[in-house]
């Protein structure tokens, strides 16, 4: 049996121009990256071209056994080609962290993937790179000033910008710098974070425009002066450098999956730490160029989704025709408390025990979001046709659409089904409702998420959220949406407790605003924007072989 990276390099991918010319965007829009890879001018369609349907592909909440959200949206994209429609899917980019953590790759698996995997797993065309690159400017200009004379006069002790790499690194979560005498800077509190959950990242991905950019990275706040007043990049005359830093960054990269359907790989911030979706310009592309456009959101319907709709549908004006969300046999048997080490055995108890965990996405969707909504059951081989009916029947008894798909081992083909009711399903009437009113206070408004969303009690701020939240609120910042950075293998804030939980709170410790990206970060729990590496990273078995072959990305 091939393992994924062999079945994509097994995969002779069709020139990027031909891709493009499928996607109808003229070469002379395309800046290629080699043979198989391109940029894209986002100024490649009219206008005046009508959008296609845009799809909104989430899951249940995650697992060790894993749903297979990204496989899915690759899949049901070709599928829908498969049928005779066009399409394209806008997806986010792999960050290092992940690929050399505990994941490994990111695009796709099986006969459901985006090639060439390798690039787009590792550097790909250097976007998240410049993102490093741009953020850390901004951290050097900003320790230059006060080491220089500090005209500004920022308080040291209240600087929040830091520093980011694109890697799992613990040792770097905090650190103090500057040492070393006079000559070596301002010796002061500082911090890492991986380049997925700089607000850069953020900005890139929600920013309309070239001019939009500048103006959100001019907004930056990245700390107080002595009067408690914001500090901005701007003020640091950083934007501008910045700027021309991700002035190739901004553009959308095409790529294709192994059926040769064009796919928009553009932006990667993780919906556990950060919000969760690809760029805005990435998805308004695919929106041209397709009559029906998949895009996923990171992780379940209570993290990627909410966020994807509270922010990124807000900022961009996007609305979603449909929502397909994905499950797995496996990953409900989790839920319901199966052993991890027997998940191929049939094991129906286990699996009633988990529905109700796809039961709350369900009802999410359904019932808050207020989009038409399909369950894709992520088949393998180990699945029984007890078990499938099990779910099917779950669902029907909820009132959302189900369909059993095959795309990791069949491809576009193995998800026929499930485009067709995807297609039905983006005729339907849809009344697309946001989570909260964003000229709420910041403390009613992650109420309300806990409360529609996770179906908790309340946020609870600690004191310092508390004096965060009352200085923001008067600081002008109180009417941005909020994104709230929690474990993803739980609706509450503690990652050990599976399922549908219900009558508890959320801990929101430290609230910080990310005026570029125009949202506040409300941090809950124990989560870090810096994560660590497993006991065993993927790493260890990723080598290249002397024809320069590169194996064990998945």
């Amino acid at each position: 049996m091939l393992t994924d990276i062999e079945i994509a390099q097994n995969t002779r991918p069709r020139p990027i121009s031909e891709i493009a010319a499928r996607a109808g965007i003229d070469e002379k829009y395309i800046e290629p990256y080699g043979k198989y890879k391109a940029k894209v001018d986002s100024a490649c369609f009219d206008e005046g071209r009508p959008d296609g349907k845009l799809i909104l592909v989430t899951a249940i909440t995650p697992t060790a056994a894993g749903e297979g959200k990204t496989t899915i949206s690759i899949g049901l994209a070709d599928a829908l080609r498969c049928i005779g429609k066009s399409s394209a899917a806008a997806l986010r980019e792999p960050s290092l962290g992940p690929v050399f953590g505990i994941k490994g790759g990111a695009a796709g698996g099986g006969y459901a993937q985006v090639i060439p995997m390798e690039d787009i797993n590792l550097h790909f065309t250097g976007d998240i790179h410049a993102i490093t690159a741009a953020n850390n400017l901004l951290a050097a200009m900003l320790d230059n000033h006060i080491y220089q004379g500090n005209a500004l006069g920022i308080d040291e002790s209240r600087v929040t910008w830091k520093r980011c790499m694109d890697m799992n690194d613990r040792q770097l979560r905090y650190v103090r710098d500057g040492l070393g005498g006079d000559v070596n800077g301002v010796p002061r509190d500082d911090g890492f974070d991986i380049t997925a959950a700089s607000e850069v990242m953020a900005i890139l991905c929600l920013a309309s425009s070239f001019e939009d950019l500048k103006r959100r990275l001019a907004s930056i706040v990245v700390g107080e002066n002595k009067d408690g007043k914001p500090v901005t990049a701007g003020q640091l005359n950083a934007h501008g450098a910045m700027a021309a830093l991700l002035r190739d960054a901004m553009k959308p990269n095409l790529v294709q999956t192994l059926e040769g359907t064009p796919v928009f790989v553009h932006g990667g911030p993780f919906a556990n730490i950060a919000h969760g979706c690809n760029s805005v310009v990435a998805t308004r592309t695919a929106l041209k160029a397709a009559d029906y456009v998949v895009t996923e959101a990171g992780f379940g319907s209570d993290l990627g989704a909410e966020k994807f709709i509270d922010i990124k549908c807000r900022t961009a004006g996007l609305k979603p025709s449909c929502c397909v969300l994905v499950a797995t046999v496996k990953a409900l048997k989790l839920q319901g408390g199966a052993d991890a080490k027997r998940l191929k055995v049939e094991d129906r108890e286990a699996l009633k025990r988990g529905l109700p965990n796809l039961e709350r996405h369900i009802m999410n969707i359904k019932n808050v979001y207020r989009l038409p909504l399909i369950v894709a059951l992520n088949r393998n081989a180990s699945d029984t046709d007890a078990e499938i009916s099990d779910v099917r029947e779950k669902c029907i008894s909820l009132g959302a659409e189900f369909s059993a798909a095959s795309v990791f081992a069949e491809g576009g083909k193995g998800g026929a089904e499930l485009a067709e009711k995807v297609v039905e399903m983006c005729q339907a009437p849809c009344e697309f409702s946001y989570v909260y009113d964003t000229d709420a206070p910041i403390k009613d408004k992650t109420d309300c998420v806990v409360r529609k969303i996770y179906a908790g009690n309340e946020a609870v701020l600690s004191e310092e959220a508390q004096a965060q939240a009352k200085m923001l609120e008067e600081q002008g910042f109180g009417s941005l949406p909020v994104c709230i950075a929690k474990t993803q293998y739980s609706f509450t804030d503690d990652k050990s407790v599976p399922g549908a939980p219900s009558d508890f709170n959320i801990t929101i410790r430290e609230l910080k605003v990310s005026a570029g990206a125009g949202f506040i970060v409300a941090k809950a729990g124990k989560i870090m924007t810096m994560p660590g590496l497993p006991r065993v990273p993927a790493a260890e078995g990723i080598d290249v072989s002397s024809d320069g072959v590169i194996n064990g990305l998945f």
